[in-house]
């Protein structure tokens, strides 16, 4: 395990009991800002990282020499996005986060002391704004929930033969819209496109979605590049993987429906996905890796886990607030329950040669579980609006309102350790 990652870590910076941000964690982040503690030499952008509420900026600590003993570029966190930071390598993103543990930790007084360093360094995290954090050049979603598969085959085909012939051989996925994925916070219009109305098969419509969904995912930052005809085996993907990161890949199911064959989601899939600030790195989830599905048939050798343990114990909800009510928990789900891993994700996704470049950003696919209350999307949650979600007061739901406000949450816990990535959310605004 990391030293870093020591349960018994304590900082001289208060943080909150079930805080998503303890010192264990320390993801990293971009703030934009114009004045204040976070400026720099000049007002724009900056790379933060983030302990209890407290945002911390890289740049400021890099101008006062608290990264000295690590070789970075000059206004190497001065950057709109992280990218050039994780161009670095791998090495280097553990220096830094092993140099910010050592600056936070109880016993440590290099920063804690150096009150002029912290005017300009530290911020409460509610005076923040936090940008989408890497520049996506290319975003693949996979469709890697075998009881996400197996729901929505149920639903639309034969229950007995929920599965496509091939779900059980590779990870199926589709090349998604990277233009259209936006930071946590940034709210979307209702989409609008070509669907069919009930009880007819051939002849539609134009309009706007009557079935705006959501999906619960997570999502991984691609570290380091590959060059075409590259392939990156199941045992050498993990370093390739820059962090996590939550992700909600919305959804127009009655488009999507109409449009699918024979290539697949475009409309009813590229208007928005919302992606959380937080990118939690690999290393401060190494304590919450665990076993994963097992798999029937045995895949090709291409495909095999590096082991037995390629999942991450990673708690997931999803909480609908509606115009002026509480937030209501309406799903509860866990990564662990992906039949695919991400190291097998990357391996096919590479291995006909395909490179894949710094930024790049792949997403799991919905996350449902075994129980109802674990289903990854109101698709199946109100199996395709035939069961209504019932909220406090007796408000119903088939599909998302304009109005409503999803909000993903996730994190990991273990042994007194928690380690969380924050919140993915947005309101459905009406259609333009």
């Amino acid at each position: 395990m990391f030293q870093e990652n020591n349960p018994a870590l304590t900082s001289w910076l208060d943080v909150p009991e079930n805080n998503d941000f303890p010192i264990q964690n320390l993801p990293f982040g971009i703030a934009k800002y114009e004045k204040g503690p976070l400026l720099s030499k000049r007002p724009g952008y900056q790379a933060v990282s983030i302990i209890g509420d407290n945002v911390i900026g890289l740049a400021v600590l890099h101008e006062l020499d608290y990264f000295r003993d690590i070789q970075l570029p000059e206004g190497i966190f001065e950057k709109e996005y992280l990218n050039e930071f994780i161009d670095l390598g791998q090495p280097v993103w553990r220096a830094v986060r092993k140099r910010l543990s050592e600056l936070l930790r109880k016993d440590n007084h290099e920063l804690c002391n150096n009150k002029e360093a912290l005017k300009r360094c530290l911020y409460n995290v509610h005076d923040v704004v936090l940008t989408l954090p890497v520049k996506i050049g290319d975003y693949t979603d996979f469709y890697s929930s075998r009881e996400h598969a197996t729901n929505v085959g149920s639903m639309f085909r034969d229950p007995k033969n929920a599965l496509m012939p091939n779900w059980l051989h590779l990870p199926v996925a589709y090349h998604g819209r990277a233009s259209s994925i936006f930071v946590s916070g940034a709210n979307f219009h209702r989409p609008k496109g070509q669907m069919l109305l009930p009880g007819t098969t051939d002849k539609p419509v134009f309009g706007e979605t009557k079935a705006l969904d959501f999906e619960l995912e997570m999502a991984f930052v691609i570290g380091k590049s590959t060059k075409p005809g590259e392939s990156v085996s199941t045992h050498d993907a993990r370093k390739h993987i820059f962090g996590f990161t939550l992700f909600n890949d919305w959804s127009a199911r009655d488009i999507q429906r109409w449009e699918y064959v024979p290539l697949g989601p475009f409309l009813g899939k590229n208007f928005a996905s919302t992606m959380s600030p937080w990118i939690v790195t690999l290393d401060a989830l190494e304590p919450f890796i665990t076993t994963a599905p097992k798999q029937e048939p045995d895949v090709l050798p291409y495909l095999r886990r590096p082991d037995s343990n390629g999942a991450f114990d990673i708690n997931l909800e999803v909480w609908l607030q509606t115009t002026g009510k509480e937030e209501t928990k309406i799903c509860m789900s866990n990564f662990k329950y992906m039949y695919w891993t991400i190291d097998q994700q990357l391996s096919h996704h590479t291995i006909n040669g395909c490179n894949i470049n710094i930024g790049d950003l792949m997403a799991s696919g919905t996350i449902s579980g075994p129980t109802p209350d674990s289903y990854g999307s109101m698709l199946e949650l109100t199996w395709n609006g035939s069961k209504p979600l019932i909220l406090p007061g007796g408000l119903q739901r088939k599909f998302l309102e304009d109005g409503d406000k999803v909000i993903i949450r996730g994190y990991s816990q273990k042994d007194g350790l928690r380690i969380g990535f924050g919140e993915a959310k947005a309101i459905v605004l009406p259609a333009v």
